[in-house]
């Protein structure tokens, strides 16, 4: 299991009058976990214009009273980091969350064990890098769990290339070498490959603007490898009837919520994390304010017949933090999603292709497997256009920016009026 966590170091603030005579601060390590907090001391203090809280270390070239100087300080916040991540790890073998006293005696024992710090000590200066930017860049834009995650995966990947890298190894040829082992080591397809080489020209771009290094070979590294584009899997408006209309045995009466649910998605474009934080006081009768959680977009999205009628059916059955729906977790409704477009009947067959380096790889699955959350906000936007609604208008109800992104939807809703065109042949 992975357990979520953030693991903070700040300043402890005091009062102090005397503007001449400012105290060092004491730093501290915060660590919150599964509803838990737990605040650790670090032993050092430092002048509060001496600490960058953006990167959340001692500034280069900086002394306190103690004579310990930035180079020791932050060395020992690493280690405190690595620490607390290798605490973490035994539990997450163990398949459970620790109490905070285990926590804390788990890290103790981390600090304390010589060769793992030994171990800490050998880190490169890439891995240390890293971990600056996982914190800076996640505090300063105030990052998702999501996102980090992707960086610690990113990790993993790099670890198989080499266990303690340069930054010289990512020139031309390292980085060809680093994508033949997502290819060949992680049997990646290709697409997954340029994702994970993005997140990773992210971070060698970083650390080249703080003067890490100056390999820039990554920026003209773009490797050959076949793709095609993802298909935009949604539903049809008679297909959305199909669903509303399946009849629901009354042992799978758990399915009605989701259903409502989804369906709202499909005619509102929220995305699962925004309708999960929907609340009572969002809903302005005729439409909904919201703040988006992914990209922090404010939105003003008017509400249709369907939508005031899931709105209405929940409205006197109360949520936990005052929420409008009924709406679980992502991974759980995903599962219920796939049982309820079974029912519904969508067993065409859809054929997805992607590429594996050179080979070629063809998966043929029922619709019914492939109906996710995010399909109800896709729904929404190809059914919107496909009726003629403009597309600057649905991009101000979804709050896409960039035409590039409703690039596939356009396309997808030009076939479905060509088709619909199609049904008047029939009437002659």
């Amino acid at each position: 299991m992975r357990i979520k966590r953030y693991t903070t170091f700040s300043l402890k603030k005091r009062a102090n009058k005397d503007e001449n005579n400012k105290p060092d601060l004491q730093i501290r390590m915060r660590v919150s976990f599964n509803s838990n907090r737990l605040e650790l001391p670090t032993g050092y203090s430092i002048k509060e214009e001496d600490w960058d809280n953006a990167a959340q270390r001692v500034k280069k070239d900086r002394v306190n009273k103690k004579n310990e100087t930035d180079t020791d300080i932050n060395a020992y916040l690493n280690k405190a980091s690595y620490a607390m991540d290798d605490a973490f790890r035994e539990f997450e073998v163990q398949d459970r969350i620790p109490t905070k006293r285990e926590l804390e005696e788990a890290y103790l024992k981390k600090m304390n064990d010589t060769a793992a710090e030994k171990k800490l000590r050998q880190r490169s200066t890439f891995w240390v890098a890293l971990d600056v930017f996982i914190q800076s860049e996640s505090k300063k834009n105030s990052w998702q769990y999501s996102t980090e995650q992707k960086f610690y995966a990113l990790k993993n990947h790099i670890l198989k290339y080499k266990e303690n890298p340069r930054f010289e190894d990512f020139d031309d040829k390292g980085l060809t070498k680093f994508v033949g082992i997502l290819l060949e080591v992680e049997h990646m397809a290709n697409s997954t490959v340029m994702k994970q080489l993005g997140y990773l020209k992210w971070f060698l771009q970083w650390a080249a603007n703080n003067k890490y290094h100056n390999t820039m070979d990554f920026k003209s590294y773009k490797p050959h490898l076949a793709s095609t584009q993802k298909k935009v899997i949604f539903l049809t408006i008679d297909e959305i009837k199909q669903l509303m209309s399946t009849p629901l045995s009354p042992s799978k009466q758990y399915l009605e919520r989701v259903r409502d649910v989804f369906v709202f998605c499909c005619f509102t474009g929220l995305r699962h994390s925004d309708v999960y934080n929907l609340k009572r006081s969002d809903v302005k009768g005729e439409y909904i304010e919201i703040t988006t959680k992914k990209t922090a977009d404010s939105l003003t999205i008017e509400l249709n017949d369907v939508a005031k009628r899931i709105l209405e059916k929940y409205e006197n059955t109360e949520f936990p933090e005052n929420k409008a729906l009924p709406v679980i977790s992502n991974q759980k409704m995903n599962d219920y999603l796939v049982e309820l477009c079974k029912l519904a009947g969508f067993n065409e067959e859809i054929r997805e292709t992607t590429y594996h380096g050179s080979k070629r790889v063809d998966v043929v699955l029922p619709k019914y497997q492939l109906i996710k959350t995010h399909a109800g906000r896709r729904s929404f936007i190809c059914n919107a256009l496909a009726v003629g609604i403009p597309v600057n208008v649905v991009m101000k109800w979804t709050g896409h920016s960039d035409y590039k992104v409703m690039k596939p939807y356009i396309d997808v809703a030009d076939t479905i009026k060509a088709r619909e065109m199609n049904k008047m042949n029939n009437l002659l």
